[in-house]
């Protein structure tokens, strides 16, 4: 088969690669990571490369090499390193009943280890545990290396639909988590073969790929899972690099698209002992809801979409270095705080919701979301603020950073950006209105609304509450728990009666499917609204 060079400036890297391969793939090869958050099928458009010497823009996951080329790969299609929510909320684990008493008879007390495994769709969180003092040791992240086949569950259970492609993205997690073992293993100078138990979590999609489960049906009406169970395997089944006697336990799921990290989620905020009505939210490309106290609970998924990732965002990214995560009003003109503390190149979620709200109470759009005509608003607004509103391809856009000189990236938001937002907001409104409407509670008598992993962690409450993304009630009644999933992994992985209580949580929540609800076009529709 015929080798094509390809160059990539400004790196001066150079490699050999078969004809037919994407730029992608080559990029890849020269160790540069590209922004491919649609997993390669060009819709995204965040891979944008030019072929020079005529600096023609193409997408790198759709150019396919036919000869030599020198290729400049700019900023804004890179992905940098993204920044992972590694640490939840602290819980008190009962050290009487631990699973390391069945260990005692095959090695010392002191060598006796665990992981507690929370796989996300976009990131692997990982930490070594003292089986014998429940102490953690060490903690390990990355971004979920199946990113490259779609940056959402969707796209990968559409990726999975034969028993080849299933076994590729199983591999491709065990591989991921075994490296993080001897990430953690090397961080604390502990052997392998002194962990005997690991504890993990994941969406039902993640779970179920994780144990090589069939995945179609999930990506099929009624969305039904293919177990819902826990289950425990041989590490050796699984070729998972622990001590081959060691057992691997995978809490309970319970539906379709609320997975076994909403267990382990609401058993770290022992919402099974709440007296006051509690809202749990953990917001991600699928947003998960639990609702109610412990007499009666209620689950629900929403399809929020990628959007509050950085996806289908004209400058969106990841929250990686250089994106905007925070925009403040400051006397006459605005504040950004951005990751890394370097020019701005990106927005990502929380820095929309930010930005969204700013944009709402400077009066720059309106309840609908639609752009106010700038003309309107010239005696309004600060000069500074005013020179922001820019218009971008044909429509009303509001520019975020001031570049310093013209190789820096502009960041703004558009038209588009504005309703993609709306679009994700009214998923998750939507979805919790519904669980109130089937309890028949008003905003008023939500007590606690907890808001678990990494976008719920780094968002400004007053910002979700001034977009109507969340519930209004005082903002003090808002809590962030951090990363839960990987904290009721914790407890899981250690305790006999954590496992039995997960069991009988996710057996205890019911799911209710809110796309069926007879008011759900309405009510979604009416949750558009600022």
């Amino acid at each position: 088969m015929k080798h094509f060079t390809i160059t990539f400036k400004p790196d001066d890297k150079q490699i050999s690669i078969h004809a037919g391969a994407t730029l992608v793939e080559a990029a890849e090869q020269a160790g540069i990571i590209l922004n491919t958050v649609c997993g390669g099928k060009g819709t995204c458009k965040k891979c944008l490369v030019k072929i020079e010497p005529d600096a023609q823009e193409v997408l790198a996951c759709q150019h396919h090499i036919q000869s030599d080329l020198t290729v400049t790969i700019p900023n804004s299609s890179r992905f940098f390193e993204q920044k992972i929510l590694e640490h939840g909320i602290d819980t008190k684990i009962d050290l009487a009943a631990t699973i390391h008493e069945k260990y005692q008879a095959k090695a010392a007390p002191d060598k006796i280890f665990g992981i507690a495994v929370d796989i996300g769709t976009t990131t692997v969180v990982t930490k070594l545990i003292n089986m014998t003092d429940g102490q953690c040791l060490a903690t390990e992240a990355v971004l979920n290396p199946q990113s490259r086949y779609g940056d959402d569950v969707i796209s990968r259970i559409a990726y999975a639909q034969t028993d080849e492609k299933l076994a590729e993205l199983q591999k491709t997690i065990i591989d991921c988590i075994n490296d993080l073992t001897t990430k953690l293993c090397k961080k604390t100078s502990i052997d392998a073969n002194h962990i005997y138990e690991m504890c993990v979590v994941g969406n039902t999609t993640m779970n179920h790929i994780f144990l090589k489960l069939p995945v179609t049906q999930l990506g099929q009406a009624p969305y039904k899972a293919f177990s819902l169970d826990a289950h425990d395997l041989p590490a050796g089944e699984l070729a998972l690099r622990i001590n081959p006697a060691g057992n691997i336990h995978t809490v309970e799921n319970i539906a379709g698209f609320v997975g076994s990290d909403t267990t382990a989620v609401a058993l770290a905020v022992d919402i099974n002992s709440a007296e006051e009505m509690t809202l749990v939210v953990d917001i991600g490309t699928n947003g998960e809801l639990v609702l109610g106290t412990k007499s009666k609970l209620y689950a629900a998924s929403c399809a929020a979409g990628p959007a509050l990732e950085g996806a289908r965002i004209t400058c969106g990214s990841r929250a990686a270095q250089g994106a905007i995560e925070a925009v403040v009003v400051n006397g006459d003109d605005i504040d950004l705080d951005v990751i890394g503390n370097c020019p701005a190149r990106s927005i990502c979620g929380s820095g929309l919701i930010d930005a969204v709200a700013v944009m709402l109470n400077l009066g720059i759009i309106d309840a609908t979301g639609r752009f106010v005509e700038p003309q309107k608003l010239k005696d309004k607004l600060p000069s500074a603020i005013f020179s922001r509103i820019i218009e971008q391809d044909g429509q009303l856009a509001f520019c975020l950073n001031r570049a310093a000189n013209v190789s820096e990236r502009k960041v703004f938001l558009t038209q588009k950006d504005i309703r993609e937002t709306q679009l994700a907001k009214a998923a998750i409104r939507a979805g919790i209105r519904l669980l109130q409407k089937r309890i028949g509670l008003e905003d008023c008598d939500i007590e606690h609304i907890l808001l678990a992993g990494a976008f719920g962690n780094y968002i400004r409450k007053k910002s979700a509450l001034r977009i109507g993304l969340l519930p209004a009630v005082p903002a003090e009644k808002i809590r962030f728990v951090g990363n839960a999933a990987v904290s009721g992994a914790r407890m899981i992985l250690l305790n006999r009666q954590c496992r039995e209580l997960a069991g009988e949580l996710a057996r205890k929540i019911e799911y209710i499917e809110i796309a069926h609800e007879p008011e759900f076009q309405d009510v979604y529709a009416d949750s558009m609204f600022f």
